[in-house]
């Protein structure tokens, strides 16, 4: 509905219906089903409503090129009911979500753009309007929209007063028109009004009325508002009768096709054409639709602006409740993840403790069973030294002298018992507490205590300077080390020959023990005896040898240091 031409409202028809054959096909978006059918029905308020709704719809679906379709047709709203600088924002926003490269789009870039330079043009600003017009015909795609926007761009040059340039755009499309008749009727009209305009003495009556009859053949009321218009306008100063007589047939058309604008504009010539008895009657009605259609459009005007308000109020509160939301929905989250991580420390911590508290009782149950296993083979090896290898030489020496000091092995069995029992009460009787006298001389009656007429026992350097500077425990390790290697001779080895060398290098000290018996089996394994000899030696931070190569008997090389 447009206050400036007939024409112009023509135009805006049937580009607004043009674009009905290019509306894109939207995802389901109810908003925006139930706005066309308040643009079918009539109310563009709630057109306008629901398309805002439905734009934010497509815009959460990333649907740009839907999105940009409800903006175009809110704008093209708020155009026509005369929110040119909305209209003029609101178009601005459509072309953000339109890609100039994308060929889908350039039929809503045109259409959008044709919006902006009719806005442009009802507010006077020609220039702008004309660069608007040149846009939307670079992106068209249809030859009838090219024709749209083409005769908008003249119209706009008639109101700046540049008829020739109007003429020769109508020039340039009134051969593509002449199949369709209305659109011929159109070009027509307009370039016989711009032919009257730059000459006032052209005869303009027949084509004008040439333009009329194909618009009443053809039922086109747009049509026949503007042939009237372009009559009254021609006759108003060449026969007021005539153009008085058009001025209210397009007043009754107005009526008809409810253009308000349009009957202001015919109230208008009739008041100042008709005669004066009316005069009267025109003004009131006139006065009286003016007011209507001004408080109409201001109202509109509001109207959209709380739309738009609320519509943007709303899309605040949404984002301030998905903000409060969001942070909710954080501070739930870290409250969930807080008691998640103490949850796996402590069963991570109990598992822990669990696993320490098993490996502890595994560890301890292992250290006392070491301790059981190393308290046995401690009992052991001292039954093993004090009363077996005791007991052997006891009955060695009985075996083996014919003169036997039965004072001397009492004795000894005494010892022997009394160690024992000491054994058995788990008291350390090992090491002597004081340095018995002449060690030599006990090591020497050790040594030949094994002795018989079948073996012969030799003992070299056991000096007693040899042992004055060697402690009490070495000395007993020895002591035992020595009788295990007698004892294991007269068991096993059926020597008839044994040595016992003594030396001392350095802070070392060498025993040297030779047989020449039986020797030592490739397969041969430790046994208790051995077994303790090593572990004593070990003690001492000896080394003992073996040597197995000879073709008869045994030797073994024993050293440790003595300080």
């Amino acid at each position: 509905m447009k206050h400036l031409s007939i024409s112009l409202f023509f135009i805006i028809f049937l580009s607004c219906s043009r674009e009905e054959t290019h509306e894109p096909q939207p995802i389901d978006n109810p908003y925006y089903d139930q706005a066309f059918a308040y643009l079918d029905s009539g109310p563009v308020d709630s057109a306008f409503f629901y398309l805002n709704l439905a734009k934010d719809v497509f815009l959460e679906a990333n649907d740009s090129l839907n999105a940009a379709y409800c903006l175009t047709q809110m704008a093209i709203i708020l155009t026509n009911q005369g929110d040119h600088f909305g209209g003029q924002e609101t178009s601005l926003q459509a072309v953000a979500y339109l890609n100039q490269r994308n060929r889908a789009h350039h039929h809503y870039l045109g259409s959008n753009y044709n919006n902006l330079g009719i806005a442009s043009r009802n507010l006077k600003d020609y220039k702008r309007s004309l660069d608007f017009y040149d846009l939307a015909i670079k992106f068209s795609d249809d030859s009838l929209d090219t024709r749209i926007y083409l005769n908008n761009k003249a119209v706009t040059y008639k109101e700046m007063e540049n008829y020739s340039e109007a003429y020769q755009i109508y020039q340039q499309v009134v051969e593509e028109t002449s199949k369709d008749p209305r659109e011929y009727a159109r070009v027509l009209s307009n370039m016989t009004i711009l032919k009257w305009l730059q000459d006032p003495t052209y005869n303009a009556i027949p084509e004008f009325l040439r333009a009329l009859r194909i618009r009443k053949e053809e039922n086109d009321l747009w049509g026949l508002n503007a042939s009237y218009a372009h009559l009254t306008d021609y006759y108003q100063k060449k026969r007021l009768d005539s153009a008085w007589y058009y001025a209210r047939k397009r007043y009754e058309v107005a009526k008809q096709i409810e253009s308000a604008d349009d009957q202001i504009l015919a109230l208008r010539r009739m008041i100042r054409l008709g005669p004066s008895d009316s005069t009267k009657l025109y003004f009131a009605t006139y006065q009286r639709l003016s007011d209507s259609v001004q408080l109409a459009r201001n109202a509109a005007k509001n109207q959209f602006a709380v739309i738009r308000y609320e519509a943007e109020k709303n899309k605040a509160d949404n984002l301030r409740l998905q903000k409060e939301n969001a942070e909710n929905a954080y501070q739930i989250s870290r409250q969930r993840i807080l008691t998640t991580v103490i949850a796996i420390i402590a069963i991570l911590l109990l598992a822990g403790s669990v696993y320490w508290h098993r490996k502890r009782k595994q560890r301890l149950e292992l250290e006392a069973q070491n301790r059981i296993k190393a308290h046995q083979l401690k009992t052991s090896k001292k039954v093993h030294d004090v009363v077996a290898n005791g007991l052997y030489r006891v009955m060695t020496e009985i075996e083996n002298k014919p003169d036997i000091d039965r004072e001397g092995i009492l004795d000894r069995l005494e010892v022997m018992y009394e160690k024992s029992r000491d054994i058995s009460y788990d008291t350390e009787v090992d090491v002597p507490s004081a340095d018995p006298p002449d060690f030599n001389d006990k090591l020497a009656g050790l040594l030949t205590s094994f002795a018989s007429d079948e073996t012969k026992v030799v003992i070299v350097g056991n000096d007693i300077d040899l042992w004055e500077t060697v402690s009490l425990a070495v000395k007993h390790e020895i002591e035992h080390i020595l009788q295990e290697l007698m004892v294991n001779m007269k068991k096993h080895s059926w020597a008839s020959h044994v040595a016992v060398r003594f030396e001392r290098i350095g802070h070392e000290l060498h025993i040297h023990y030779s047989d020449n018996g039986v020797g030592l089996p490739k397969t041969f394994t430790y046994r208790n005896g051995l077994t303790n000899t090593g572990n004593r030696i070990k003690n001492l931070r000896g080394l003992i040898t073996f040597d197995t190569e000879v073709e008869k008997g045994l030797k073994i090389h024993l050293s440790f240091p003595v300080f």
